[in-house]
């Protein structure tokens, strides 16, 4: 069986060509050129240059595979143009999806997020049946995962496609080395800045974790359908606290109303623009934070045989690998 594997030098994607890997799968990458391929160093993997906005190359990273895991996605808070994401998220993962079809792909798992999902109301979890719109979402990286999440569901519906749509929540391990936000969280409450926080909410799940739900999507999920990958449901409070608590310190913080972010996360998107660099926060993530993402993942763990280990070993491993490789000196 040989798998093709988009992104799979990026954090979720590395943890699955892993676990393909241990599987017995032969993996190909796509990845782009120029791109950061540290998590592929020493795999066992056959390396194929292209770009979900490049059409040949996607067909010609296809060819002669099997199945296909689609992880790769643009994932950032902040983008200078947002039409670029749009062009990797939707019209790429369009392009990808149909030449996969056209190939005759046994089996294709496209990776989406708990973010096109709508929230819990009155204290309920959401879940895959959980009413969302294009109108809830909140920055062009939700938006753009809802788009590319409903063109996927068209195309599978309409040509009866092999295809299972995952949503993962919020991964923490090893090898995030961008790192992603909440990768960002770990690191700055190991450096000792973060100094307050916002009433807000995430579910933690180990990347190790969603990468074995992928193998367990592909091997027992029905077409069509979706499957909340997650794991641990935490206020951020409480994953700062796990923090401290696994690295001996204790840090007084404050609680900061999100009304009293807001300004600050405006002026530094408008630093960005001038310095380019990425904020610490913009207006969007700030806007989420207005709700807590909470999540069930009882349908993975009924249909798919889907388990996850505890938020606190996701969280320590994350550290033990940002200190390790030197993010925290």
């Amino acid at each position: 069986m040989k798998s093709l594997v988009t992104g799979a030098n990026g954090f979720v994607g590395s943890a699955v060509a892993r676990c393909l890997l241990n599987a017995g799968h032969e993996v190909r990458c796509l990845v782009r050129p120029g791109s950061d391929r540290r998590n592929l160093d020493k795999l066992p993997v056959e390396i194929c240059e292209g770009d979900l906005r490049s059409a040949p190359s996607l067909k010609s990273a296809i060819a002669g595979c099997d199945s296909l895991f689609h992880v790769a996605a643009d994932y950032r808070l902040w983008v200078p143009n947002p039409e670029t994401m749009y062009d990797i998220n939707v019209r790429g993962t369009q392009a990808l999806i149909l030449a996969a079809a056209e190939a005759g792909m046994n089996r294709m798992v496209y990776t989406s997020s708990v973010a096109t999902l709508g929230t819990g109301q009155d204290g309920n979890l959401a879940n895959e049946d959980t009413p969302s719109s294009l109108l809830s979402m909140t920055g062009h990286y939700k938006r753009s995962k809802f788009m590319a999440e409903q063109v996927v569901k068209q195309m599978t519906d309409e040509h009866k496609l092999p295809l299972v749509i995952v949503n993962p929540s919020t991964p923490i391990g090893p090898r995030d080395i961008k790192p992603t936000p909440t990768g960002r969280i770990v690191v700055d409450t190991l450096c000792g800045r973060m100094p307050a926080y916002v009433n807000t909410g995430l579910n933690i799940a180990h990347a190790d974790d969603i990468a074995y739900g992928h193998l367990l999507a592909y091997t027992h999920g029905k077409p069509g359908e979706r499957y909340i990958l997650g794991g641990e449901n935490l206020t951020l409070l409480q994953i700062l606290q796990t923090i401290d608590e696994i690295s001996g310190k204790r840090t007084k913080r404050l609680n900061l109303p999100v009304k009293l972010v807001l300004p600050a996360a405006w002026l530094m998107e408008k630093m960005a623009m001038v310095t380019n660099v990425e904020p610490r926060a913009t207006v969007d993530s700030v806007c989420m934070a207005k709700k807590k993402m909470f999540y069930s993942c009882d349908k993975a763990m009924r249909d798919l045989g889907y388990r996850y280990r505890p938020a606190a070993e996701a969280l320590e491993d994350a550290m033990n690998w940002f200190q390790a490789n030197g993010y925290c000196g």
